[in-house]
C-alpha cells in the first residue's frame, strides 16, 4: 500500500513539473480564536437579528457585486487587491484541531505530526534564502505548538519576536534590549575575549559571534525599529498591536524574509461579541488595508502572498441566552479567508455559504487546498514529499491526495493554468 501511495505521489509530482515561482514571501495575518465570517468577509444582512445582531448592514466594495462587513470600510475600498474564499471547511469546532488543520493543511488523521506551512516554506527555501534573520518569524508569538517544525525539526520552527511593537521601544527577544546599548555590549565582548585562548575554538567562536553581532547590532536590528518609520505611516496602520505588527511584517518581507506570521488574539468571542468587535474590526480594517496598499505602492504585492483568517469561524446564530449574552461559539463547518498578492488575483470570490452562513452552498475548500495553492505560488510542488527521519519520504500534503479531504487547488483565483491531470 505504501509503495502504491508513493508511486501516486511521484506520478503527480512529475506531471506537475517545474513551477515558475510567483511569490517570494508570505504574510499570514492569523486571527487566533476564530473570527466571525458573517461579521467580516461573508455578511448576511437579511438573515435577521438572531444572526446579524447589531451588524445588519454591509460595506459595498469597489468591485461590483462584492460586499463585506459593515465595520470594514477601508478594506471595502480596495477589494480589487484581494479575493475572498467563503467556503473554507474542516468541520472541527476545537481550537487545537482547527489550528492544526489551518497551520499544517493536514486533516488526514494520521499519527505523524506535520510541520506548519511556514516551516515547510522555510525548509524548502533553506538554500535560496541568504538573510541573517530567521526565514520564519512570528510577530509577536506563534499561534500554537503547531507552528513548530513538526517532523522537520526545530531548526524550521517559528522565531517569536516577543515584545510590543505598538510601544515606544519594541524589544525583540534576543535582539533588542533597551537596557543594553552598544557600548556596554562592546565592553562585555572585550572581556569575554580575554578568556578565549584556544586558537581553533576561538576561530569557530569568532565566526558564530560575528553572525550574532550582525543580527543584534547590524542592519537587521533596524528592521524592528519602528521609530524610523514616518509617523504618518504608523498612523495609517494604526497604533494598535495588529497595526504595528503588520508594519513590522512589511519591513521583514521587504528585507526578504520568506514567511511572517502576524498573530492577533481576542477573536474567541463567546461573550460580548459585538462589544469586542467594534474595536477589533476597526483595528483589523486599518492594519490590513494599510498593509495591502503599502505592499502595492512599494512593488511588493506581486511577490508577497497575504492571507487573513483563523482556525475556524463562529456560529452565524448569535447566542443571546445566559451566560453568553450575545456571543458566538466555535464554527468549523464554513468560514472565510482573505487572500491577496503573489499570484492571487484580486476582486474575486471563491465558494459560497447558504443564506444564513451555516453551511457550504458551493465549492467547498479544504485547508490543504488553500495551503497547497500557496505552495504552488511559492514554487513548491504541492504533490511533492518531505523527509521524515524514520518514515522516509512523506507527502507534503497527504490530504491533497484524498478526494474526501480535498476539492482541488484554487485555480479560479490564481495566475496559473490548471493542468489537465488536476481534478
Amino acid at each position: 500500500m505504501r509503495t502504491i501511495y508513493l508511486t501516486i505521489i511521484l506520478l503527480l509530482s512529475l506531471a506537475f513539473g517545474a513551477n515558475a515561482q510567483r511569490a517570494k514571501s508570505v504574510i499570514l495575518i492569523y486571527l487566533d480564536g476564530g473570527p466571525s465570517q458573517t461579521d467580516t468577509f461573508d455578511p448576511k444582512p437579511n438573515a435577521g437579528r438572531n444572526y446579524t445582531g447589531s451588524y445588519n448592514k454591509v460595506c459595498k466594495t469597489n468591485v461590483e457585486g462584492i460586499e463585506i462587513g459593515q465595520k470594514l470600510p477601508l478594506l471595502a475600498g480596495i477589494a480589487d487587491k484581494y479575493s475572498l474564499v467563503r467556503s473554507l471547511t474542516h468541520g472541527s469546532n476545537a481550537h487545537e484541531t482547527g489550528h492544526y488543520a489551518m497551520i499544517t493543511g493536514d486533516t488526514s488523521g494520521g499519527a505523524v505530526v506535520y510541520p506548519s506551512f511556514g516551516a515547510v516554506i522555510s525548509y524548502k527555501m533553506k538554500d535560496s534564502y541568504k538573510g541573517i534573520l530567521p526565514s520564519y518569524i512570528s510577530v509577536t508569538s506563534a499561534n500554537s505548538r503547531f507552528n513548530e517544525g513538526g517532523f522537520l525539526g526545530n531548526e524550521y520552527k517559528s522565531f517569536d519576536t516577543g515584545g510590543r511593537p505598538e510601544s515606544a521601544a519594541y524589544e525583540v527577544e534576543g535582539v533588542v534590549n533597551k537596557y543594553i546599548d552598544q557600548e556596554r555590549m562592546n565592553k562585555r565582548m572585550a572581556l569575554l575575549q580575554k578568556f578565549e585562548t584556544e586558537p581553533m575554538a576561538k576561530r569557530e567562536l569568532d565566526s558564530l559571534r560575528a553572525i550574532n553581532m550582525e543580527f543584534i547590532w547590524g542592519e537587521s536590528r533596524e528592521l524592528f525599529n519602528l521609530a524610523n518609520e514616518p509617523d504618518s505611516v504608523r498612523q495609517r496602520y494604526g497604533k494598535s498591536r495588529i497595526g504595528q505588527s503588520c508594519l513590522v511584517a512589511r519591513k521583514l518581507v521587504e528585507a526578504g524574509v520568506p514567511f511572517v506570521n502576524v498573530r492577533t488574539t481576542g477573536w474567541d468571542t463567546h461573550k460580548k461579541h459585538f462589544q469586542k468587535m467594534n474595536s477589533m474590526l476597526t483595528n483589523l480594517d486599518k492594519a490590513l488595508s494599510a498593509l495591502l496598499i503599502d505592499l502595492d505602492e512599494r512593488g511588493l504585492l506581486d511577490s508577497t502572498i497575504v492571507l487573513c483568517g483563523g482556525e475556524f469561524g463562529r456560529t452565524p446564530k448569535v447566542l443571546w441566552e445566559a451566560p453568553w449574552n450575545g456571543g458566538r461559539a466555535h464554527f468549523g463547518r464554513v468560514f472565510s479567508y482573505l487572500v491577496a498578492g503573489g499570484g492571487f488575483q484580486g476582486g474575486k470570490v471563491v465558494g459560497k455559504s447558504d443564506k444564513t452562513g451555516e453551511n457550504v452552498a458551493e465549492r467547498p475548500v479544504q485547508p490543504c487546498d488553500l495551503i497547497g495553492t500557496v505552495y504552488l505560488l511559492m514554487g513548491i510542488d504541492p504533490y511533492g514529499t518531505l523527509p521524515h527521519v524514520s518514515e522516509g519520504d512523506l507527502p507534503i500534503l497527504p490530504s491533497l491526495l484524498n478526494n474526501k479531504k480535498s476539492n482541488g487547488l484554487l485555480y479560479e483565483i490564481i495566475d496559473v493554468k490548471k493542468p489537465s491531470y488536476e481534478k
